[in-house]
C-alpha cells in the first residue's frame, strides 16, 4: 500500500527529491522506555503505511487507544553526490526525535507544521537507516491538540486522535548553498512583487527571479548578495489580479547560483490586496462578503490525512457547489497542498491553530504556543487564499474557562500583526476579545425568529457587545458571525447537532435559509461561517456525510445554495 506520492510543498518545488511515504517498520512504546532499551538499533515487529497515523485504517494499524510513544524505522537508499541532503517532515504529532544511522539529528516540538534536518554529514551513499521516535498525549495541557479526543472514545465535537507521522516524509537534494524559504508581498498599485529570501549560508550568490503569466515572461530581476537574507523587488509588466472570481496566479522561477552549484526552484504567487475598513473586507478594493464554512479537516479512513490529493481538492469543490466561497480551517493546520488548490480555485481561508486541549491560562502558555503558531503563519504566509489569521478558538473552554489569559491573547495578536501587517487578525474566535481587527461571535440559536431579533439589525449596542467581558462595542470594527447553524441531521438516525433538531429535511432547509438570510441582510455583518461542511464521526451537522456524499436532494441543496449566495448588504456598497 502506497498513498500520497505527490510533491508536498507546491509553493517551492525542486526536481531532486525522494518521497519516503509507504511502508515503514513500526512499534508501540507505551512505557516510553525504547530509548533506554536500545530500540534505536532494533528492527520493529509491525508495518505502518506512512503518512497515515496509527489510529487510522489506512495506516494498516488501526489502534484507537492512547499511544504515549511510538517508533518508525525505514531503510533508504541514497545517492547524495555533491548535494546536501535535507530530511523533511510535513507534520508529526507531537514531540519528534529523528535518528539517522543511529545518530540523533534533532528534535521538533509541535504537531502541525513542517520541520527539516540537514542530514548530509550523517548519510552515506547506499543504504541508510532512518528511525523516528514520537511522544504524544492529547491530554497534556502543554500540547495543543485541537479536536483530538481526550477520552478513549470520540464524543461531542471531539474526534479520533492522530498520533505520530500524519503528513508526508521526504528527502530533497540541494546544493551546499540553497534557498531555505521566501516571503512574498504584492503591491498591486505599483505592479511590484517584494521577495525576502532566506538562505542556509552566507557567501556570494547570484539570484534570478523570473515571473511568468500563462507561460509568457512578465518580469525578471537579477541581483547579487553575500548575505544569508536578501530582499528585492520584481516589477511585473502585466497585472492580473487574484480574486475569488478570477484566481490568477503567476509562475515564479527562482535560481540561486553560487560556487557550490545552482539551486533551481519553481514557485508561484498572486497579486492581490486584502484590507479591512469599518464595513468589512475588501479584496483589490472590492467588498467581499465572506460566505465561509467550518471545515474540520477529518477523513473517515485517514482521520487527519486525506487519502489522496484529489480528496483535498474535492472538499473545496463540494463547498463551492453549495455557495460557500471559503472556509475557517478549524482547529487544525491544513496541508500545504490544500492551500495550493484553494489558491488555484479562488477559495478564501482563515488560518487557525488547534488550541483546544492547551492551558492558555498557565504562566508558560505564551512561550510554547507562540512558537508553534508563528511556524504556521510563516509557512502559509505566501498563499493568496489566506485572508485572515485566528490563533485561538473559544479560549474559555476546558478547565481554564474562568481564567482567560489576556496577556497571552494580546501577545498572539501583536506578533501576528508584526509578521503580517496586511491581513486581519482575530485574537480568539467566539470569546472575549482582548485585541482584534474583527468582532466575531458564535451563536447556535436554532430559532430563526429569536436569531433575527438579535442579528437582523443592530442598535447602539451590538449583541456581542453584551456579556463578553473584554469586548467593547467599537463602531469602527466590523462584525463576523463565525459559527452558526450546526443543524443536526443524521442519515442513519444517530449522532448529534446543536440545539433541537428539525423534524424533517424541509424544516432543516427552512431553518438554514432563514438563519443565513438574517446575517446577509445586516449591513454591519461582513462575514458568516456555517457549521459545518460535512459530518465528522458522531457530529452529524454537516451538509454532506463523512464520506462527502450529499445528505439532501438536489432540490434542497439548490435552495440552500440560493440562500447562501443571495446578495449581502455589504456587496451593495462601493
Amino acid at each position: 500500500m502506497i498513498y500520497r506520492q505527490e510533491y508536498p510543498r507546491p509553493e517551492l518545488v525542486r526536481d531532486l527529491w525522494l518521497n519516503l511515504n509507504g511502508d515503514w517498520e513500526f512499534e508501540f512504546d507505551f512505557g516510553k522506555t525504547g530509548k533506554s532499551s536500545g530500540m534505536i538499533n532494533k528492527e520493529f515487529s509491525k508495518v505502518i503505511n506512512v503518512p497515515f497515523c496509527p489510529e487510522s485504517e489506512l495506516s494498516g494499524i488501526g489502534y484507537k487507544d492512547f499511544i504515549n510513544a511510538c517508533w518508525y524505522r525505514k531503510k533508504v537508499d541514497i545517492k547524495k553526490g555533491d548535494n546536501a541532503v535535507i530530511l523533511n517532515f510535513e507534520a508529526c504529532y507531537y514531540r519528534t526525535e529523528v535518528f539517522v544511522n543511529g545518530v540523533s539529528v534533532g528534535v521538533h516540538l509541535g504537531g502541525y507544521t513542517n520541520f527539516s534536518f540537514d542530514i548530509t554529514d550523517k548519510v552515506v551513499d547506499g543504504e541508510n537507516v532512518i528511525v523516528v521516535y514520537v511522544e504524544a498525549d492529547s491530554r497534556c495541557d502543554k500540547q495543543p491538540s485541537g479536536k483530538q479526543s481526550q477520552r478513549y472514545e470520540s464524543y461531542g465535537c471531539y474526534y479520533t486522535r492522530s498520533t505520530g507521522i500524519w503528513q508526508t516524509v521526504w528527502l530533497e537534494f540541494v546544493p551546499k548553498t540553497y534557498l531555505k524559504s521566501v516571503k512574498l508581498d504584492s503591491d498591486i498599485d505599483n505592479k511590484i512583487l517584494t521577495a525576502q529570501m532566506f538562505f542556509n549560508a552566507r557567501g556570494e550568490k547570484t539570484i534570478t527571479l523570473t515571473a511568468k503569466f500563462d507561460g509568457k515572461e512578465v518580469g525578471t530581476k537579477v541581483f547579487k548578495t553575500k548575505a544569508d537574507i536578501a530582499t528585492t523587488q520584481l516589477k511585473v509588466s502585466t497585472l492580473k489580479l487574484w480574486s475569488i472570481e478570477n484566481p490568477n496566479l503567476y509562475d515564479l522561477d527562482i535560481t540561486v547560483e553560487s560556487a557550490n552549484g545552482i539551486d533551481k526552484i519553481a514557485s508561484y504567487f498572486g497579486m492581490r490586496r486584502v484590507e479591512m475598513d469599518t464595513n468589512g473586507m475588501r479584496i483589490n478594493g472590492k467588498y467581499v462578503y465572506q460566505r465561509l464554512v467550518l471545515d474540520q479537516g477529518y477523513y473517515p479512513d485517514g482521520i487527519y490525512t486525506a487519502s489522496s490529493a484529489e480528496a483535498l481538492k474535492k472538499d473545496i469543490e463540494i463547498s463551492q457547489a453549495v455557495g460557500f466561497n471559503g472556509a475557517r480551517l478549524h482547529e487544525k493546520v491544513f496541508e500545504r497542498r490544500f492551500l495550493y488548490y484553494a489558491d488555484q480555485m479562488g477559495y478564501i481561508c482563515w488560518g487557525e491553530y488547534p488550541n483546544w486541549g492547551y492551558n492558555h491560562a498557565a504562566p508558560w502558555a505564551t512561550d510554547i504556543y507562540l512558537r508553534e503558531w508563528m511556524e504556521s503563519v510563516e509557512r502559509d504566509y505566501n498563499h493568496p487564499c489566506i485572508v485572515g489569521w485566528c490563533p485561538t478558538n473559544e479560549t474559555w473552554d476546558g478547565p481554564y474557562r474562568a481564567r482567560q489569559n489576556e496577556a497571552f491573547l494580546e501577545s498572539l495578536y501583536n506578533e501576528t500583526k508584526r509578521y503580517d501587517p496586511y491581513r486581519p487578525v482575530i485574537d480568539t474566535s467566539g470569546t472575549d476579545h482582548v485585541k482584534t481587527d474583527i468582532y466575531d461571535h458564535h451563536d447556535y440559536d436554532q430559532n430563526v425568529e429569536s436569531f433575527a431579533g438579535k442579528y437582523l439589525e443592530f442598535g447602539e449596542d451590538a449583541p456581542w457587545g453584551k456579556g463578553y467581558r473584554g469586548q467593547k462595542n467599537d463602531k469602527c470594527i466590523p462584525y463576523f458571525m463565525s459559527e452558526y447553524g450546526g443543524i443536526g441531521w443524521a442519515v442513519d438516525g444517530s449522532g448529534w447537532g446543536y440545539g433541537k433538531g428539525p423534524k424533517s429535511i424541509e424544516e432543516l432547509c427552512e431553518r438554514y435559509c432563514g438563519l443565513t438570510s438574517v446575517l446577509l441582510k445586516n449591513p454591519k455583518i461582513c462575514a458568516l461561517c456555517y457549521t459545518q461542511l460535512y459530518d465528522v464521526e458522531q457530529e452529524q451537522n454537516g451538509l454532506y456525510t463523512y464520506s462527502r456524499e450529499p445528505k439532501f436532494s438536489e432540490e434542497i441543496m439548490a435552495k440552500m445554495k440560493k440562500a447562501m449566495t443571495a446578495k449581502a448588504e455589504i456587496e451593495k456598497m462601493k
